[in-house]
């Protein structure tokens, strides 16, 4: 038996190698810091609650809320996240586990690459979703004829299920070789950070001509709870999705950030369904309904609402964003 210890400030790592029967086994032992633990154990605390939240956002659109082209995009970006904070879960549980046991060094390597890899799809998905989301909104209300008379009636589906296509396919040109160890590092975190500018950039411009149409327009209207919703989900995209675009380039210099990185996508994925219901529920400052009868406040108002306007002519759009 050989064995090789490796020591690092921030962890202890062992390979151990057997022979037996003729075969080497190698396993896997890693004792994590204090600091990396306790963050382990409430991004998956974090997990489990966005988990529920996004079952139920799935369950409300999918089975007791009727369907708009707006619960659509919403539908689709609660599986994003749904699928996320499940693939984290699985990858926080193995890194876990390697804290307390060994396992065999080839299931740990390929598990975490699949579910990187998983993790990457997921997460540039909702990106993806939540940019289709804020671009079409700003359409409806800058050109709401063009909108009302071009839009196809099965346009949002066919849009996430392109979007789901341009996540999968980048996935498995740029993040699948890297996780095999096959790709090249840093082309792997120059595309990561030119895509979240991009893809963040957009909603934020979106939104930001949204509210200056809403706001400098003829009757100065304020901007609907919707707006709000799509608005919010941007900037916690911003804010929390960041840290995991660049994670790579501070990872040297601080090890715990690659840990901080997941924490923070947890976050962003559990936050929609907390902030669908204090948006629905929210009337005279006062939070009093149930879930059901917020969600369906929140989207089948937004939807009759943008149903109600855009007629041709010299008539005024009076749709509510």
């Amino acid at each position: 038996m050989e064995e090789a210890i490796t020591t690092d400030p921030s962890l202890i790592q062992m390979n151990t190698t057997y022979e037996e029967l003729g075969r080497e086994y190698y396993i896997w032992c890693k004792t994590q810091s204090y600091t990396v633990l306790v963050i382990a154990y409430v991004c998956t605390s974090i997990c489990v609650c966005g988990l529920v939240g996004n079952a139920v956002v799935l369950w409300l659109l999918g089975f007791r809320i009727k369907q708009n082209p707006f619960t659509v995009y919403v539908l689709n970006l609660a599986v994003a996240d749904f699928s996320l904070l499940l693939i984290l879960l699985a990858k926080l549980t193995l890194y876990i586990a390697t804290s307390v046991s060994c396992i065999d060094y080839f299931v740990f390597y390929y598990s975490n690459a699949i579910l990187f890899v998983l993790f990457q799809g997921c997460y540039l998905a909702g990106m993806y979703l939540l940019t289709a989301m804020s671009v079409e909104r700003c359409l409806a209300a800058l050109l709401p004829v063009w909108y009302r008379c071009h839009r196809s009636k099965h346009c949002s589906a066919i849009m996430c299920g392109l979007l789901w296509t341009l996540a999968i396919l980048f996935v498995s040109s740029i993040f699948l070789p890297d996780a095999l160890g096959t790709g090249n590092y840093h082309i792997l975190y120059n595309f990561s950070i030119v895509n979240f500018v991009l893809f963040a950039s957009i909603p934020l411009l979106s939104n930001l001509v949204l509210f200056i149409k809403l706001r400098c327009g003829s009757k100065g209207r304020h901007p609907g709870k919707l707006y709000v919703a799509v608005l919010l989900s941007v900037l916690f995209l911003v804010v929390l999705g960041f840290p995991f675009s660049v994670e790579g380039f501070f990872s040297e210099f601080y090890p715990d950030q690659f840990y901080i990185s997941f924490l923070l996508a947890s976050l962003n994925s559990s936050i929609n369904p907390v902030i669908y219901f204090l948006l629905g529920s929210c009337r005279q400052h006062r939070f009093q309904c149930s879930i059901r009868v917020a969600f369906q406040r929140l989207f089948e108002d937004g939807a009759t609402s943008e149903e109600r306007n855009q007629v041709p002519g010299d008539a005024v759009m009076e749709t509510s964003i």
